[in-house]
This record gives C-alpha cells, sequence and structure tokens, in this order.
C-alpha cells in the first residue's frame, strides 16, 4: 500500500525481493548529508546490479511536511538523479518498524528479509562496499541469490524536454540587462538579456567537473551565482567546487575546492588546495580592511553547515587577522548543525545555510542567511561577526523542527525550509524564497516582521492576476534589480524563472 517510483509497479518485500540482498537507504531529500551518500550508492550500483543479486531501494521518511508529496519526492528523484527504486514510507512505517533514528541511514537486508546490519550517517563507502562485496558471497555459495530482474522504470526517461532544468539560483547585473541563471538540472550556467535571449551557455547538458572554454567547461549540479562586470562566481556545489567564469576571456577555471567532499570545518589554505563541502550560494562583499569594493566572496557551505569567506584580495574579517589574497577559511558556524546565535561567530550553529545576501548599508551591514534546515533567516554582523536571529525556527537551538508557514515577527513568524534571500536596497526589504511553503515572503528587518508576499501556498504553477493568486514549486532562489523594480524568482520545480514588477504589481515568466 506504499507509493512507488522508478519501478514498474509496487514491489513487496517478501515476493520480489527474497533472494536478493537489499540495500535499504532511510533518507529525506532537504538533508544534505543523505545527499552526499548518494554518489556512494551510485557507485555501489555500478560495481553490482540485481542480476548480482543486489538491490538498493531508497525509503524516503520525511522531515518536513512538504517533503511528504509523491510529486515533491518524484522531482527530488529527478534532480539528484536516483536510478534506483524509491518507495513513499510517508508515515514512517519502515522508519519505526526498522527502528532508524537519523538521517541518512543504510540498512542492509539478507536475501531472507534478515536484518544484518545498519551504517548511521554519511562517509561510510569502504564499509559499505566490504560489508556488501562479503555478503553478497556468502549468501551466493549458499545458493540463495537469485538473479531475476526487478521491474526499473526511470522517471527521468519520460521527463519532455524544456529550456531549464530544475534553475536553484538566479542573479542580475548591476545595469539590470543581463541575468545569471544556474541551471542546475542541466548542470550549466546561462547568461541571458532581460527578454531571455542567450548570450552565454556555460558547461551542461551533462555534469563533469572541467575547467576551460566555454564549450568544454562542466558543472555538477551548480546554485549559486554572483556577477561583477564580467566576472560570476559559481557555487559548484555536487563538486564541491567554487568556479570563476570570465566572459571576456570565455574561460572557466577553479579557485576553491579540490574536487571531492571536504570535511575540515576551519580551512586556511589557498583556495584551490582548500577542501570545501557542498557549497550552495556565495555574494561579493567587504573585507574591513581592504581598499577596494567586492574584495571578499562569501560561500554559504551548506555541507559543514558554516559560512566561509574566500579571499578575492588580502584583507581582514570581523574578528579575525590580516588574511592573504585567494585564502579560503570558515567564517561563522562552529560546523555543529543547529540553530545557535552567538556574539562569537565561530561558536554559533548554522543548519545547510542555503542562501546569502548582502545588506553593506548602515545600520545593516551584515549578511542575512537563509539557514534551511533550521527553517530560519538569520543575520552575521560585519563589523564584529555577531550572529543574531531574525525570523522563523525556535529558541531551542538543538529544535531543527520549528517549521509552519506563518505570517508574524520573529519567533512567531514560521519557514519551511527557505532556500534563498535577496535585499532590496531602495525599500531595505528582504524577500525570502520559503521554499516548502512554495512563497515568497517578505521582512521588514527593523520590525523583525514576516509577511507572504506571493505564492498561494500550493505547490502548482499559476501565473494569477496578483502575486498572492500566483503559484511556485519549490522556489530556491531570487534576486532584486539594483533599481528596486524587478525581483526575478528560480521556480526550481517549474523549470521557470518568473518576474515580478513592484510597480504594475504583475507577475509574469522571464
Amino acid at each position: 500500500d506504499l507509493q512507488w517510483l522508478n519501478t514498474e509497479g509496487p514491489i513487496s518485500l517478501h515476493k520480489d525481493l527474497c533472494g536478493k540482498v537489499v540495500v535499504l537507504d532511510f533518507f529525506t531529500y532537504c538533508c544534505i548529508n543523505c545527499l552526499h551518500l548518494l554518489p556512494d550508492l551510485h557507485a555501489l550500483e555500478h560495481q553490482y546490479s540485481d542480476k548480482d543479486g543486489l538491490i538498493i531501494v531508497g525509503v524516503h521518511s520525511a522531515k518536513f511536511p512538504n517533503e511528504k508529496v509523491l510529486d515533491n519526492i518524484k522531482s527530488a528523484v529527478l534532480r539528484y538523479n536516483i536510478v534506483h527504486p524509491v518507495v513513499n514510507d510517508a508515515d514512517a512505517t519502515l522508519w519505526h518498524e526498522l527502528e532508524v533514528s537519523c538521517w541518512p541511514t543504510l540498512v542492509i537486508l539478507g536475501p531472507r528479509r534478515n536484518m544484518l546490519f545498519s551504517l548511521v550517517g554519511e562517509g561510510h563507502r569502504e564499509k559499505l562496499f566490504l560489508f556488501t562485496s562479503i555478503t553478497l558471497k556468502f549468501y551466493k555459495e549458499r545458493g540463495q541469490i537469485k538473479d531475476n530482474n526487478i521491474g526499473i522504470k526511470l522517471y527521468r526517461d519520460s521527463l519532455p524536454p524544456s529550456p531549464l532544468l530544475f534553475p536553484g539560483k538566479v542573479t542580475v547585473d548591476n545595469s539590470g540587462e543581463r541575468l545569471v541563471i544556474a541551471d542546475t538540472g542541466h548542470h550549466r550556467i546561462l547568461v541571458t538579456r532581460k527578454n531571455g535571449q542567450i548570450l552565454h551557455t556555460i558547461g551542461g547538458p551533462n555534469s563533469g567537473r572541467r575547467d576551460g572554454r566555454f564549450s568544454e567547461a562542466a558543472f555538477n549540479s551548480p546554485q549559486g551565482i554572483a556577477i561583477k562586470n564580467n566576472v560570476i562566481y559559481v557555487a559548484d556545489t555536487e563538486n564541491h567546487l567554487i568556479r570563476k567564469i570570465d566572459l571576456e576571456l570565455e574561460v572557466v577555471t577553479t579557485v576553491a575546492g579540490v574536487g571531492v567532499q571536504g570535511v575540515d570545518k576551519e580551512g586556511g589554505a589557498k583556495g584551490e588546495e582548500q577542501p570545501i563541502s557542498s557549497p550552495w550560494d556565495v555574494v561579493f562583499g567587504n573585507s574591513i580592511s581592504g581598499p577596494q569594493e567586492d574584495d571578499v566572496l562569501w560561500i554559504a557551505m551548506a555541507g559543514t553547515h558554516q559560512v566561509w569567506a574566500l579571499m578575492l584580495e588580502g584583507g581582514k574579517l570581523p574578528k579575525g587577522s590580516d588574511l592573504k589574497k585567494g585564502v579560503c577559511l570558515r567564517f561563522a558556524g562552529s560546523g555543529n548543525e543547529e540553530n545557535r546565535n552567538n556574539a562569537y561567530p565561530h561558536k554559533a550553529g548554522f543548519a545547510q545555510p542555503s542562501g546569502l545576501s548582502l545588506a553593506s548599508e548602515e545600520p545593516w551591514n551584515c549578511l542575512f542567511v537563509a539557514d534551511s534546515e533550521s527553517s530560519t533567516v538569520r543575520t552575521i554582523s560585519l563589523k564584529d561577526g555577531a550572529v543574531k536571529h531574525l525570523v522563523g525556527g525556535e529558541r531551542d537551538p538543538l529544535n531543527l523542527f520549528a517549521f509552519g508557514d506563518v505570517d508574524g515577527a520573529g519567533i512567531n513568524a514560521k519557514l519551511q525550509h527557505p532556500l534563498g534571500v535577496a535585499w532590496d536596497k531602495k525599500r531595505k526589504l528582504l524577500y525570502v524564497a520559503d521554499s516548502y511553503n512554495h512563497k515568497i515572503k517578505v521582512v521588514d528587518p527593523k520590525m523583525k516582521n514576516c509577511a507572504t508576499l506571493a505564492g498561494t501556498g500550493e505547490a502548482s504553477n499559476v501565473i494569477g492576476s496578483s502575486f498572492a493568486q500566483s503559484t511556485f514549486n519549490e522556489p530556491g532562489g531570487l534576486c532584486v534589480e539594483e533599481n528596486g523594480r524587478l525581483m526575478y524568482v528560480a521556480d526550481t520545480n517549474n523549470h521557470q524563472i518568473k518576474v515580478l514588477d513592484f510597480e504594475t504589481k504583475i507577475l509574469s515568466m522571464a
């Protein structure tokens, strides 16, 4: 009676998986640790097939209400290129039955559905491969493995082609004339005119990791982007890299990361020698001593629950010492996944920060952070590094389940896994992509008031007669033009960029 994805029909653990070694991957698609596990599973299914007697089954046991909806899980399965069967364990039936307590957890079952062992958390690739090979060998020798096929039917094979595929972020240059779009599902960056005319296509359509000319460069699910003049910085999320695009030379280079997931929570090496983990957004900012503007690139390092800095010139960070050009290091966040505010940036805790926006003017002079897993928006002072709460969440720093869809002030406002923030210099307001509520919210940072600006809360694709009657589907990013007239929204699961015109109050497709 459970719903299945990537299969020809429902699978029965008792009938279909009898005679197989089964790896159950208990996951929830919001969770970065679950995403970190997927390359291990891809490698495992590359090595063993159902003919060899191995089946991997993703058991989706949701954290957020929005993640219980089959269509949303389907989008995640496509987004993360999951090619094994996935079952929607919406009521956590299997989760409780197998006494799972956290995401991600792998449970390995023998051919008679006997539970053999489990692995909790990420980073167990060697153990996983060792356990699997020994188990398969053991049961094969005893003649207990069956080589029958399981009916796999991939959703990605029925996707109609579209110009964009799960675009995660969008930004606009200072002139307001050029848009930069992270076309995440096509693993590429698009630079377009306002009217949608494409100026540059960089990378894609397949994932990879290559520097060089635009035609040969490759990315892997890029998210955040920042543009200044003719230079774009990209959070190349699943390559664990920061890339630099030079629009004049038409060349892509790597400026931070080594191409594998890092576990370092301090940093301090030169960018291209410094391992980093799932960077999700980037934004320009200023050091406190640098002679020039935009000499720092702030990075939302979702994979280690921190905010990092890449020094584009030499300079000093709040509560820090002088740093050389090219250094990449942690600025805020202990690395513990929590909703902890603190006057000392290293003692504060974030939970998968996924969006950044800068308000450099007084009295703000801060970074706004969309802290997705705590369902909050936080601020980091660029004067002294203090981390403070703005809206959403709960007072207990360890409670990462204080989500909802409530307009209100400060802690009384509730969000659900927000992925993006954008500062409106003209109106002194902050816009939030409240992704799992399928809404755009507006926050007045002075009053800490948070209200719905656009979206009904329904996940669909309606261009209504007003902002409030229009709908989105897990919008991941947004940006506001310098002059404050237009806001662009990456409407991720609708594969579109939408435009909100603040003067006419009309919403349209870009």
